[in-house]
C-alpha cells in the first residue's frame, strides 16, 4: 500500500462477484485495505464463498447489495469509503434489446455511481472500468492511444462497445459539469483473460474456450488484443495509490492472431481438443467470413465485420510510465485461463 495513504484505508469495489471486480478485491485485501464490495444478491452467501474466502476478507471485507439501475442504490455501499473502484457493467455481444441490457445499466450504472459518491467527502478518486470499445470499434493502421474515442458504435453497430463509450464519457461530462470533490480515472482494457477466482465462465475466456470445443470451425484472420486479468487488477490498484494518476489508460499486454493461439494451444498438450484445422485467415477467407456474418446474431456479426482482417496496436507508454505497470506474457495468459477453465470443469 502506498505509504502517503492513511491505512486502513477503505475502497468500495462495485461488481465484486465479476471477473475483474472479483481479482481487484483480492489485490486490494492483498494490500491491507479495507474492502466494500458490492453484489446483487447477499441472499445466497456461496455466490460469494470466492470473496468472502479470500485472506484477510474476515476482517476487512464486507459485501453490501446494490443495483446498478436503482438510483442511490449506491449510498450505502460508498458511504465513509476512501475510494470507489466502479468495475459493474454488463458484458455480452448478443442482447434482445441493447438499449435496455447494455446501454441503460453501463450508462445509468455509472452515473449512479459517481451521484452516490458526490454526496461523500472523503472519496478522494474513482476508478472507473472502462474498456478499449470506448477507444474504438475497430483498429486502423496506427496505434491507438488515450486520445481516441469510439465514434462508430450504435444501438444497432457493436452495441456493447456503444454502450462503454457512452458510460465513459457521460462520467467525463458528470466531472465537468459537477466538479466533485473527487478525481476520474478510467483503465481501458482490451480482452481481458487469465484465471478466474469464481466457478462462471467469463465472455472473455469464453473466447478462448470456442476455440478448444469446435466454437472456431476454421481458423480466420482475427487478431486479440489481450491483457491478464492480475494485470487489469493491479491496473486499477495503482490507478487509486498514484497521486499523479489521471484521465484514461489504454491497456493491452500483446495481440495474438486466432492462428498464433491455436498453435500455442496445439503445442501445449491441447492437440486432441476440436481446434480448428482449416485456414481460412486468407484474403478469400476473410471475404467468405464476412458474408457468413450477415447470417449470425446481430450483435456477433458486426462485431465479425469489424474485427476481421485487422490488428490491434495500441501504445500503452502513459499506463507504463504514469503507474509503473508491466504485463505479463499473453501467452502464459492463455494457458493459465485454459488450465483454469478445466479446474472449474468448463473444459
Amino acid at each position: 500500500m502506498n505509504d502517503s495513504l492513511n491505512a486502513p484505508t477503505r475502497v468500495c469495489v462495485t461488481g465484486a462477484n465479476g471477473f475483474i471486480g472479483a481479482q481487484i478485491v483480492k489485490d486490494l485485501l492483498e494490500q491491507g485495505y479495507r474492502v466494500r464490495g458490492t453484489v446483487r444478491s447477499t441472499s445466497d452467501p456461496k455466490k460469494s464463498e470466492h470473496l468472502t474466502s479470500l485472506p484477510g476478507a474476515g476482517e476487512r471485507l464486507e459485501l453490501v447489495e446494490a443495483h446498478l439501475l436503482e438510483t442511490a442504490s449506491f449510498d450505502a455501499a460508498v458511504a465513509d469509503c476512501d475510494f470507489v473502484i466502479h468495475t459493474a457493467s454488463p458484458y455480452v455481444v448478443d442482447v434482445e434489446d441493447p438499449q435496455r441490457d447494455l446501454v441503460d445499466p453501463a450508462l445509468k450504472g455509472t452515473l449512479n455511481v459517481l451521484e452516490s459518491a458526490a454526496q461523500v467527502p472523503s472519496i478522494k478518486r474513482i476508478v472507473l472500468t472502462s474498456s478499449m470499445a470506448a477507444v474504438s470499434d475497430e483498429f486502423p493502421d496506427r496505434p491507438l492511444t488515450e486520445a481516441d474515442w469510439n465514434e462508430k458504435s450504435s444501438l444497432s453497430r457493436n452495441p456493447y462497445y456503444y454502450s462503454k463509450m457512452l458510460a465513459e464519457k457521460a462520467a467525463w461530462e458528470f466531472m465537468e459539469q459537477r466538479k466533485p470533490s473527487f478525481d476520474l480515472v478510467a483503465i481501458n482494457p482490451l480482452l481481458v483473460i487469465g484465471p478466474s477466482l469464481s466457478p462462471g465462465l467469463n465472455t472473455s475466456n469464453e473466447s478462448l474456450l470456442r476455440l478448444l470445443n469446435g466454437g472456431f470451425p476454421a481458423i480466420i484472420d482475427l487478431t486479440w488484443g489481450l491483457v491478464d486479468v492480475r494485470d487489469i487488477a493491479r491496473a486499477h490498484v495503482l490507478a487509486l495509490e498514484t497521486p499523479k494518476a489521471s484521465g484514461r489508460y489504454v491497456c493491452m499486454a500483446e495481440a495474438l492472431s486466432i492462428a498464433e493461439i491455436v498453435e500455442l494451444l496445439r503445442s501445449n498438450g491441447y492437440a486432441d481438443y476440436k481446434l480448428p484445422k482449416l485456414r481460412l485467415d486468407n484474403a478469400f477467407g476473410n471475404a467468405l467470413i464476412k458474408l457468413y456474418s450477415y447470417t449470425q446474431p446481430k450483435g456477433e456479426g458486426t462485431y465479425i465485420r469489424t474485427q476481421v482482417g485487422r490488428v490491434p496496436i495500441v501504445d500503452t507508454t502513459k499506463i507504463r510510465t504514469d503507474l509503473g505497470l508491466s504485463f505479463r506474457d499473453v501467452r502464459k495468459s492463455v494457458l493459465d485461463a485454459v488450465e483454469d477453465m478445466k479446474e472449474w470443469g468448463h473444459v
